[in-house]
């Protein structure tokens, strides 16, 4: 997901700011789940998936904001 920004200013993040380690959490279970839902080894609906995709995407966009913030 930040693939392209350095790995220790995302450590430092998660450990100095409560509310983006949670949603780093939730953002990389949420992707587990929608990536094992999609290959077939998480029995899951198509509006659960759907909504869990939206979930992931909203928790990306905070990420990012709040990444952003600290670093602008």
């Amino acid at each position: 997901m930040f693939e392209e920004r350095p790995q220790p200013e995302i450590d430092a993040l998660i450990k100095s700011n409560p509310e983006f380690k949670q949603l780093y959490q939730r953002h990389k279970d949420l992707d587990k789940k929608v990536m094992d839902a999609e290959l077939g080894v998480l029995p899951i609906d198509d509006t659960t998936l759907a909504q869990m995709k939206r979930e992931k995407l909203a928790a990306k966009d905070r990420l990012v904001r709040l990444y952003d913030t600290q670093h602008h």
